[in-house]
């Protein structure tokens, strides 16, 4: 239990927290929640960062650091559908694609295959953090911009999600075949 570990368990317990309080009716809850989600993220960063820069690479850190990202962004993406911030149908798409490319991932490994992010994979996560900014920062910004803003940013986290599903399915189709 490395450093590196011990901030990517940190970010698993912040994600309880910051489901707790975007849910909550406190006043400014979107912008707390936003707070506790940029602190998450970054660990995500920071965890990463130590565990090569200090040689701290573990079996532990390798299943539970994409693990968490997951937990964190699917548990954002359930409670905007709640507070009715995000479609239904969106979520759906979006953590389908995370189960199926994890499955898919484990499928591999098990093969001895390892899959690297490809530039999909980064440009999804990317835009599902964005999406998520934006969706807590709905009461913060005028609403002439966020009517343009939060449906674009969900409509680009979608479409590079399903792109890069395929991207992986696609480059690595002799997992399937095995």
């Amino acid at each position: 239990m490395n450093i590196a570990n011990k901030i990517t368990i940190l970010r698993i317990i912040l994600i309880p927290i910051f489901l707790f309080v975007l849910l909550s009716n406190f006043t400014n809850n979107l912008l707390i929640a936003l707070v506790l989600f940029l602190v998450a993220s970054f660990t995500d960063f920071l965890d990463g960062y130590l565990a090569r820069k200090l040689n701290l690479v573990t079996k532990l850190g390798k299943f539970m650091d994409p693990l968490a990202d997951k937990l964190l962004v699917i548990s954002a993406m359930l409670a905007f559908v709640e507070i009715g911030l995000l479609p239904s149908w969106i979520a759906f798409i979006i953590v389908s694609r995370e189960l199926i490319i994890s499955v898919f991932r484990a499928i591999a490994a098990s093969e001895g295959i390892v899959i690297a992010a490809s530039w999909w994979g980064k440009l999804k996560t990317n835009s599902q953090i964005i999406m998520i900014i934006i969706l807590l920062l709905n009461n913060y910004i005028p609403e002439s911009i966020i009517m343009y803003l939060s449906p674009l940013s969900i409509a680009a986290a979608t479409i590079f999600t399903v792109f890069s599903g395929l991207d992986y399915i696609l480059k690595n189709k002799e997992v399937l075949t095995n």
